[in-house]
């Protein structure tokens, strides 16, 4: 029995259905095997590490994929033969190291923010942060594992090591011997007055940590107000407590001349070198009342008052007191209401002005009575 037309072709578009499906089913298989097939490791090239998915089966296949051609002028490690393996570290470094920059077409860095100096030959350094750590830690490990020789990256072995530059953490691979030559192979020249930690002399080691700070001096110039005294007189014109301002005070001027340490940027200390007074303080002179009306006024001879005593700062030292009414001159003797102490002062001066307060103490004579911390004491002042 003949077959139709139509049958035929429904059969063979169910053929070619199923092949196609087929075809994108072992595609799919494939691509998925490709992916498991595939080993990840951390390539450092130039001292720069790089996480890789590759189906390479040895070192020197993963360097063709990545584009690098093998030579006398580059060193691998693990050798080029070593069959690739989950979380492997494959380092490539210039076999002729000459300075910061590697032949390998890295750029110098300039990790202390100024011109760099040239390496000294043989000697390299490769950035790796977590050096003292983790993928770092190995990389460093294979390097110091492997033999040295002069032709390639100096007399040294290659050390794990902590660079802290103008503040800032590196930690890096080095084949250099001493602190110093650690500093000049990243390019730092300390002038006297920078700070290294340790010595430059000092050997390094796996750990070591090197501490270099930028250390400047300057010479700064700046202008700063002079506050003005008030010389306060008493006079019985006035009612108790009111104050009459004769002349109105004036800040003065002075220009100021400091020597200012500055440690990575930052001002660490700060002496002053001299001060020059451009315009002198104009001092406020007023009158005043008396405190209260209730208080001798002492004019007339010995008196006696019960109230509060401050200290304040007078422009001059000894045992002296102000007075918003004693006469000047006159030797009052103060006691501490709360211990007994007493202290004998003299009046050159007037204050205070705030209700029962009688008398204001210089530091030395409020401190033979209590400490200054006090700030206010109960007293009895006799004259």
């Amino acid at each position: 029995m003949p077959v139709r037309p139509t049958r035929l072709r429904r059969l063979r578009i169910h053929r070619a259905t199923q092949a196609t499906t087929l075809a994108a089913g072992l595609a799919i298989v494939g691509a998925v095997v490709y992916l498991v097939a595939q080993t990840h490791v951390i390539l450092v090239v130039g001292g720069r590490p790089e996480t890789i998915s590759t189906n390479s089966q040895d070192v020197r296949e993963l360097l063709e994929t990545q584009g690098i051609t093998l030579s006398p002028s580059l060193r691998v490690v693990p050798p080029p033969a070593t069959s690739l393996a989950d979380g492997m570290l494959v380092v490539v470094s210039p076999a002729g190291v000459t300075g910061w920059g590697s032949t390998l077409g890295s750029t110098s860095i300039d990790l202390a923010g100024t011109t760099t100096n040239p390496a000294p030959t043989g000697v390299g350094v490769w950035v790796v942060d977590g050096a003292s750590s983790g993928p770092a830690a190995q990389i460093a490990a294979e390097l110091a594992e492997t033999s040295v020789s002069p032709g390639s990256v100096g007399t040294s072995p290659v050390v794990s090591v902590r660079a802290v530059v103008a503040g800032k953490v590196h930690d890096v691979l080095t084949n250099a011997s001493t602190a110093g030559e650690l500093l000049s192979a990243m390019g730092i020249t300390p002038d006297a007055s920078d700070r290294v930690r340790p010595s430059p002399s000092t050997p390094l080691h796996v750990g070591s940590q090197v501490v270099f700070d930028r250390v400047e001096t300057r010479t700064l110039t700046r202008l700063q107000a002079i506050p003005f005294r008030t010389l306060t007189t008493w006079t019985a014109e006035l009612a108790p407590g009111q104050v009459r301002v004769i002349a109105n005070g004036v800040a003065g001027l002075r220009q100021v001349t400091d020597r200012v340490v500055v440690v990575n940027g930052r001002v660490s200390s700060r002496t002053t070198l001299s001060e020059t007074v451009l315009r002198p303080a104009v001092a406020e002179v007023r009158e005043s009342g008396p405190a209260s009306p209730s208080l001798p006024m002492g004019a007339a001879g010995a008196g006696a008052a019960t109230g509060r005593a401050t200290w304040y700062d007078p422009p001059w030292a000894g045992l002296t007191a102000a007075s918003p009414w004693i006469p000047f001159g006159t030797r009052v003797r103060v006691t501490d209401l709360s211990t007994g102490r007493t202290v004998i002062v003299v009046i050159d001066d007037r204050g205070p002005f705030s209700a029962g307060r009688i008398i204001d103490l210089s530091p030395e004579a409020f401190s033979l009575l209590s400490p200054l911390g006090r700030g206010v004491l109960d007293v009895r002042i006799a004259w």
